[in-house]
């Protein structure tokens, strides 16, 4: 629990799923009378709920109706949820976070580039450092294991700040020359 954010989690194998669902459905409606007492509402439309698992248990889980009732809403598994930032795929790939981190860091690298020969490079390196790495950083240990063809957009990104802290052109590699 965060002062706003209530998570619930449970486990199952695939036959125990419809289980789960109820268990779930009825643990919701348990907190949402508890918030009622407290004179607190739970936001229904900001409630989310994902199944995670590999691609042919998902599958499997299609065939049947995993949707949790809160209130009088019906929640549907996404396919895609945030949790304090980091976008989570049912499969946990984290390829939608890498590409959401990216697209913003690629964002503040177009419009420093705009500015970068007025502001010198001592500026744009703590530019740099503050609007992209610290993006890159926040939750980092995620991505910890990931194979090198998912993280290879954050590369991507490293060497295009790294190009425009040293003012270089896109041709120009990024790492010294040992020779």
């Amino acid at each position: 629990m965060y002062a706003d954010d209530t998570q619930l989690y449970d486990s199952s194998s695939l036959v125990d799923a419809e289980c789960v669902r109820d268990l779930l459905t009825s643990c919701l409606s348990e907190v949402a009378k508890w918030c009622a007492s407290c004179r607190l509402q739970l936001n229904d439309d900001k409630t989310e709920m994902i199944w995670l698992g590999s691609h042919f248990n998902l599958a499997k889980l299609e065939r049947i109706n995993l949707s949790l009732q809160v209130g009088i809403s019906n929640i549907h598994p996404s396919s895609v949820v945030r949790d304090l930032g980091v976008c989570m795929e049912s499969e946990l790939t984290m390829k939608e976070h890498v590409a959401k981190i990216a697209a913003a860091c690629f964002y503040h690298i177009r419009r420093l580039r705009q500015v970068r020969r007025r502001i010198g490079q001592e500026v744009t390196q703590q530019l740099v450092l503050a609007l992209i790495m610290s993006r890159m950083d926040y939750c980092n240990s995620v991505l910890a294991g990931l194979p090198t063809s998912t993280l290879q957009p954050l590369r991507s990104v490293q060497n295009a700040a790294a190009r425009l802290v040293f003012g270089l052109s896109r041709p120009d590699h990024v790492t010294p020359n040992t020779e």
